[in-house]
């Protein structure tokens, strides 16, 4: 079974006040909306996927997700801290339960010795609490997006298993 399947069977499982699915949003940077591709591809997502952004400049990390300035500044775009406030940020917007977001450094350029190609940093943010992953992929750009997003829907996935909101 698919992820995304998975996913949406435990969804399925799940419910909060009112007896709804728990919503889940994305933000999304060097995935630019792939995770929300993969997740709309289960029939019915409608009923718990509120939405996507994808964020990749810094500006709209700002503007639409409410990433500080200062964060960026101090720990740069791809940081588990901007993972995090992307996530909680992604959350807020959109109204959503949930909210899974990535950033990192897809490549093949654009790395450097203390953040190379293929780092990447995954959270998954709830009302509770915000978790952020590390993760490092040695393929080319379209490996490490794709080899992100199954990491995202992973996150989801196992938080879904352990928590169920």
């Amino acid at each position: 079974m698919r992820l995304e399947e998975e996913i949406a069977e435990l969804l399925a499982s799940h419910r909060v006040a009112g007896g709804r699915c728990l919503q889940i949003a994305t933000a999304e940077s060097a995935t630019a909306g792939r995770i929300a591709d993969t997740l709309t591809n289960v029939a019915g997502s409608s009923a718990y996927v509120v939405g996507g952004v994808v964020a990749y400049s810094n500006e709209a990390k700002h503007r639409l997700l409410g990433v500080e300035t200062a964060t960026l500044s101090e720990h740069g775009a791809v940081s588990k801290e901007v993972a995090c406030e992307m996530a909680e940020g992604g959350r807020i917007a959109l109204g959503a339960d949930l909210c899974v977001a990535d950033t990192g450094i897809a490549g093949p350029g654009g790395g450097s010795e203390t953040r190379p190609v293929g780092l990447f940093f995954l959270a998954l943010a709830s009302r509770e609490v915000c978790e952020v992953r590390t993760f490092r992929f040695d393929g080319n750009r379209e490996a490490n997006k794709d080899a992100a997003v199954q990491a995202a829907l992973t996150m989801l996935r196992d938080h879904l298993l352990q928590f169920g909101d």
